[in-house]
């Protein structure tokens, strides 16, 4: 026999105007519209309702006497069923969490990405147009910018700053490097290199470009925090600048091993020159391959010739095609001063979809770059190819000389112009160095032991950069000292090169042939040479393996033998 239940007051049952006891088993919150509307002000007889109870998540304890109506003791209490809403939301929004999270990151990056509905800037540079500050990036004359914006031209719009380094001016505008004066302090390289932060979050195709003077300098090291997984399609720079009759087939062969070493995604390597557009066309091919719909974005270093590139590559589609024929029209600046791109620049270059983007210049605070006065900065830009100056140079007829032709370098100290000094500690007397870097620094040899008095009379007038005595005054000297133990093991090669970030390198043969007194068998065939070399402070040096340039390099460069595997992962290079 059931028991009868226990009455419930009014205020027990709200919503509904009723003492009957019902136990709604339905999770729903809305409830079941079973009752008649009443109304009279007096209390309606009770109605009992039968109804089957509905299975939850949460199984009931097994009971003995089930009571079909649900009015028995079995029946889910109105606590039992708010637990069971309770515990049904938790799980959705445990389930609903990582969704929502994925749609707002989405959203973010989204945000993140340059797009057309952004914010005019200036086509030269990527700063934002703006009439308030005249000596800042983006400054455009208000009459100007309200002409153009009436007729809906501010894309056309090239900012007085661009102007100006158009025409040769060298008006730098990112803070915190080294030894920049002048102009309106603008942005921070850190914020330059959150602008491209999003990237490792893009499905982009990535065009990294990479100066061969300065391979390890303008390299990247942190190129994965930018790229992210997606593809790298590498480009190295002013091929042209090598010395005269270098083989490519060594120095593709070369660069290819290195970049293995970084562990990137890359899918090929070109060798270039946007001076005289060698190379341009593979590349161009590669991208039309890949691009696959998505944008690509050139990525490097300041001053590794992106915009430079970006003006040969809009030069070569022009032929075909009209969208980069029209794009040439408004191309990026071309500038010696770091930071002259200084926001993202949107460029449709293709006919067929996805947009290219010039991204701004990776500053480095380690290159020779972010420590000279700006007017100094075209002289660190080879403009030529490149003449490597041998030590000892057996053309010259001096007393120094005669004495390092006799005993060797060791005991005298080489500047290269006023940021390098090279102190020779152990050498042997047949052992070169040849200097590869800008025409306008040139090389001065005195005794160690009267070096830093020779420093410091001559810098800014024999030793140059920097220029001149006001700028001499203001300069931080050769604060970085690094002493070298460089081992050899080949007599018939060089040994290694020493790489000044920013400027060139230093190839050091242990044993010249133009030097040579004796039989290479009269000579050790492994040694060790013992350098000291002083550069300014954050400039950092590199010990890499010898870049095979001129005409002998071909002779001693030996090719590695690679495995299947190695084969199969390993990028081809075009030229």
């Amino acid at each position: 026999m059931a028991l009868a239940p226990k009455p419930l007051s009014l205020s027990s049952l709200s919503p509904f105007p009723t003492t009957h006891p019902f136990q709604n088993p339905n999770p729903n919150p809305r409830p079941l519209l079973l009752f008649p509307k009443f109304h009279s002000p007096k209390l309606p007889t009770i109605i009992i309702c039968k109804s089957t109870p509905i299975q939850t998540q949460t199984p009931t304890p097994p009971i003995s006497t089930p009571e079909p109506d649900g009015s028995g003791p079995s029946a889910p209490t109105r606590g039992d069923i708010f637990l069971q809403r309770h515990q049904s939301a938790a799980a959705s929004s445990t389930v609903l969490a990582p969704i929502k999270k994925k749609k707002k990151n989405k959203n973010e990056e989204k945000a993140l990405k340059p797009s057309s509905s952004t914010a005019p800037s200036c086509y030269g540079c990527g700063a934002p147009l703006h009439t308030s500050e005249s000596d800042s990036p983006g400054y455009v004359e208000p009459e100007v910018y309200n002409l153009k914006k009436k007729h809906k031209q501010l894309r056309t719009v090239l900012c007085g700053r661009c102007r100006l380094l158009s025409h040769g001016h060298m008006i730098t505008a990112v803070g915190g490097n080294g030894g920049y004066p002048g102009g309106k302090q603008f942005v921070t390289a850190e914020e330059l290199r959150e602008k491209l932060s999003h990237l490792r979050h893009e499905n982009a195709l990535i065009v990294k470009l990479v100066d061969i003077v300065d391979f390890n300098g303008s390299f990247l090291a942190r190129i994965r925090d930018l790229a992210g997984a997606n593809p790298i399609i590498l480009v190295i720079t002013k091929v042209d600048l090598l010395p005269k009759g270098t083989d490519f087939n060594c120095v593709g062969d070369w660069v290819v091993e290195a970049t293995m070493k970084k562990k990137l995604n890359v899918l090929s390597v070109h060798l270039t020159s946007s001076k005289s557009l060698v190379g341009i066309t593979g590349v161009i091919s590669e991208i039309q391959r890949e691009k696959k719909g998505r944008d690509i974005y050139i990525l490097g270093s300041a001053n590794v010739g992106k915009s430079a590139f970006i003006n040969a590559l809009l030069k070569m589609l022009s032929y075909k095609d009209p969208v980069a024929a029209a794009a040439r029209k408004y191309k990026p600046i071309q500038s010696a001063v770091p930071g002259t791109t200084l926001g993202p620049i949107q460029i449709e270059a293709f006919l067929g979809g996805g947009k290219l983007f010039d991204t701004p210049g990776v500053h480095l605070h380690h290159r020779q770059a972010a420590v000279v006065h700006s007017e100094d900065l075209p002289v660190l830009a080879p403009r030529s190819r490149l003449r490597g100056q041998s030590f000892p140079n057996p053309q010259l007829d001096n007393s120094i000389v005669d004495k390092i032709r006799t005993n060797g370098l060791a005991g005298f100290t080489i500047f290269w112009g006023g940021l390098v000094r090279i102190d020779f500690i152990k050498v042997l007397p047949e052992t070169s160095f040849t200097f590869y870097g800008p025409k306008a620094l040139q090389l001065h040899v005195v005794p160690t032991e009267e070096a830093d008095e020779f420093y410091r009379k001559e810098v800014g007038i024999l030793l140059t950069p920097p220029t001149d005595i006001q700028k001499a005054e203001s300069w931080m000297g050769l604060e970085s000292k690094r002493e070298l133990q460089l081992e050899y093991q080949d007599i018939d090669r060089p040994a290694c090169d020493v790489a000044i970030s920013g400027l060139g390198w230093i190839s050091v043969e242990p044993f010249s042939k133009s030097l040579r007194s004796s039989e290479p068998s009269a000579v050790d065939a492994t040694g060790e040479i013992a350098l000291t070399v002083h550069v300014p402070k954050p400039v950092e040096i590199f010990i890499r393996s010898p870049l095979p340039v001129g005409n002998v390099g071909a002779e001693w460069y030996e090719y590695r033998d690679l495995t299947e595997m190695e084969q199969e992962v390993r990028p081809k290079w075009y030229f």
